[in-house]
């Protein structure tokens, strides 16, 4: 089952989310405070869609499983981003975009940046939707998915704290972040985000959104090659020769045991 109402409404409520966002980046002439919504885009539009749903009196334990999850990590996550950007000059990735799309930035960041993360935030909220469209039960799968999210969620929030930690020291300036999670692979809080988003799957899955898989393969692909792995390590060996040694010992995403120095 598939609430189309009230998933227009939550892409509504989103929009409407994304275009304050834009207004306060005019004003602020930086755009890397649609980083912090981004998060936000999917816990509003979680709660309209409940809100906006038909034919249900209150949440079902499904609903309210799904909704206090994402309600953790949308706070957490959004909260950390906006204490790591604080302060902060425009993110490059975003200075890149500005330069490119000049001129007239103000009026194409609304559709470039803030338009087009809200539409991914909506298609990737699709499992949510699955979820709290269906008031049946939980079950064993639930329990898989919450198990997932709860890894997922780990990995992110341990390594987000390890490399924040890291970058504080000025005694480890130029050095490679290589123990902790870091060991393991080269980007555990990108692989706790894409993992929590397949416990969300499965949850939907126990709901019968089988066919929202496109969601979570879809934001594995964007950490992957898009806006994560990919972007953050297309220069880097470059600024930081030491890091080309850390990507022939360490996996890019999935955690294993390195191999041996060189």
């Amino acid at each position: 089952m598939f609430d189309w109402n009230a998933a227009l409404w939550a892409l509504l409520a989103m929009s409407l989310l994304g275009g304050a966002g834009w207004l306060l980046s005019l004003a602020r002439h930086d755009v890397s405070i649609v980083d912090s919504l981004w998060p936000l885009f999917f816990l509003l539009g979680a709660w309209v869609h409940v809100s906006a749903q038909t034919g249900l009196d209150s949440p079902g334990p499904r609903a309210l499983l799904v909704l206090g999850l994402l309600l953790i990590w949308a706070l957490r996550l959004s909260l950390y981003l906006t204490w790591r950007n604080w302060g902060e000059p425009e993110d490059h990735r975003y200075q890149a975009i500005r330069a490119r799309n000049q001129p007239g930035f103000a009026f194409k960041s609304l559709y470039l940046v803030f338009g087009l993360q809200v539409l991914l935030a909506w298609i990737i909220a699709a499992p949510l939707f699955a979820a709290l469209a269906q008031p049946a039960p939980l079950g064993w799968l639930d329990a898989i998915g919450a198990l997932a999210w709860l890894i997922g969620m780990l990995f992110e929030t341990v390594g987000d704290a390890q490399l924040a930690r890291f970058k504080a020291n000025p005694a480890q300036r130029g050095r490679v972040l290589d123990t902790g999670l870091w060991r393991y692979t080269r980007h555990p809080n990108y692989f706790g985000e894409a993992l929590l988003w397949w416990g969300f799957f499965l949850i939907a899955v126990a709901a019968g959104g089988w066919w929202t898989v496109f969601a979570p393969l879809l934001m594995t692909l964007l950490l992957l090659k898009v806006s994560g792995v990919a972007l953050l390590e297309q220069d880097i060996t470059e600024r930081r020769p030491a890091y080309a040694d850390y990507i022939r010992r360490t996996n890019a995403f999935l955690p294993w045991f390195p191999k041996e120095r060189a």
